[in-house]
């Protein structure tokens, strides 16, 4: 059964163009949720416009799972539904910009030959915020990581896609063809650079020439994107049949969106500033923003509210301790630490964050910001508590939220009931929430999570006096203490 029929609501937007038209231009891998409802949208609104038919997406993955979404996706000819939902409206679309989706193999033989191709321009990736192999005691590349050493050993039949891309970028030399882009849409500070590091690190491992020749004539755009995207499941697809769409796979999100990206691209590029994408040479002021105001928000936000017994984003918006929190740890301890874009000042910029996150129509869940502390901490949170304790400014807030998340690793509410496996690391994480009840230390002794903060004895001491109270008094009760000052 096909994604439209003649039962689909007369209200939901199709392609307005002829994908027939359509061209490859860009391989993207990591077929998820956000990349469906941001990156292919953009494409999707630019060729409606009747410009750059020749940048279609073919889709590409390197787990095993993405075999799922590659079956659910051709099975409706690369179409996605996409709703974007606010307290007032729900506007359904169908978007079309990709064209084709490869085939799963552990040695990515489809995905390296279609990169080496010479009709892709853009290799684009939305791979996690883990799936960099950064050391986070270093914040660099990890060589020793055993799968990038696994394909620096077999080059020519690699298993990440770090390996896929030094080898099709081997072959693209090695015919004297000029290399294709590579652009990663992951919300990391310093993306494009990360993404270099990784692919030229995994390049010297086996060719250090072709890591040099990589470094000089492959372009990697920092870029800073962001939407929120909520993960599918029954609820979402009951919105896309009431539009009379049959998709297993369809996407809701917010109607917000924004792209910022550096334009450094090796052959050409599509119009993407025709369809509200911004250029500029300062991204990283637009990335510091997001990160530190939104991704960091989630963080303050996400075991506040779990523990509080909120299990939605808007929900725990409107929980007066939860969003006392958020206001407080924003407004005294993150905001003086971001500068102004053109487009916003820091205030205005968590304004509209907190009506974003206080849409009660995506159902965004707590459990999903919850999810890989152990990744995310270390990029949102811990950065700035360092900046912070530097600048010998206020620090309190940032410590609670650090006791929170220790807390919610513990596993159980307080209750009793059990909080599932909510991270990579997860039985690692509760053992060491026990030994931090009786020695806060231990929590902070995660070099790859909070280098060496654990030394820092001002932080420690208020990370220990934060989490001893948790336990001791409560979690409400420690919050409200906190936003009672």
């Amino acid at each position: 059964m096909s994604l439209i029929s003649e039962n689909t609501d007369k209200r939901v937007a199709l392609p307005a163009y002829d994908r027939k038209g359509l061209s490859h231009g860009i391989v993207h891998v990591g077929l998820g949720n956000f990349h469906r409802a941001h990156q292919a949208v953009y494409l999707d609104d630019l060729f409606a416009k009747g410009l750059d038919h020749d940048w279609a997406i073919t889709g590409a993955g390197v787990r095993a799972p993405d075999a799922r979404m590659r079956e659910a996706l051709l099975a409706q000819d690369c179409l996605s539904t996409v709703i974007e939902l606010s307290a007032d409206s729900r506007n359904p679309r169908v978007t079309g910009s990709m064209i084709d989706y490869l085939p799963i193999e552990e040695t990515n033989g489809p995905l390296i030959a279609k990169m080496a191709d010479t009709s892709t321009r853009i290799v684009s990736l939305t791979v996690t915020e883990g799936g960099y192999f950064v050391d986070p005691t270093t914040e660099t590349f990890d060589p020793t990581h055993p799968d990038i050493v696994a394909d620096g050993a077999s080059p020519d039949a690699p298993r990440t896609v770090f390996g896929a891309i030094v080898a099709a970028l081997k072959a693209r030399r090695d015919a004297g063809q000029t290399p294709f882009t590579v652009m990663s849409c992951d919300n990391l500070p310093g993306n494009g650079s990360v993404t270099r590091d990784a692919v030229t690190g995994t390049a010297r491992l086996s060719d250090p020439a072709l890591a040099d020749w990589i470094a000089a004539n492959v372009a990697f755009p920092n870029s800073m994107v962001d939407r929120i995207t909520p993960a599918t499941g029954d609820r979402e697809r009951a919105v896309a049949a009431g539009f009379g769409l049959n998709d297993p796979v369809p996407v809701t999100c917010e109607p917000f969106r924004q792209w910022v990206l550096e334009d450094s691209f090796t052959q050409g590029r599509p119009r993407l500033e025709e369809v509200g994408v911004t250029f500029t040479d300062h991204v990283h002021d637009y990335e510091r923003m997001k990160i530190r105001i939104l991704n960091g928000g989630h963080a303050i936000i996400a075991y506040a509210g779990a523990l509080l017994g909120c299990t939605l984003v808007d929900e725990a918006m409107a929980h007066p301790l939860v969003h006392g929190f958020f206001r407080k740890v924003e407004e005294t301890e993150v905001l003086p630490q971001v500068q102004p874009v053109p487009e916003f000042t820091a205030t205005e910029y968590l304004e509209l964050i907190v009506g974003r996150f206080s849409n009660p129509e995506v159902k965004d869940t707590l459990r999903r910001l919850c999810f890989d502390g152990s990744n995310r901490q270390p990029k949102f949170i811990v950065p700035v508590i360092v900046e912070a304790l530097k600048a010998d400014a206020s620090i309190d807030g940032l410590a609670l939220e650090s006791a929170l998340w220790c807390r919610y690793c513990a596993g159980q509410f307080e209750d009793g009931s059990v909080i599932e496996a909510n991270d990579p690391d997860w039985t690692r994480l509760v053992a060491l929430s026990e030994q931090a009840r009786t020695r806060p230390a231990a929590w902070l002794e995660q070099r790859s999570v909070y280098g060496d903060l654990a030394s820092n004895a001002r932080f420690a001491d208020t990370f220990a006096k934060w989490l001893t109270r948790l336990w001791d008094d409560g979690v409400e009760a420690t919050m409200d203490a906190y936003v009672k000052g």
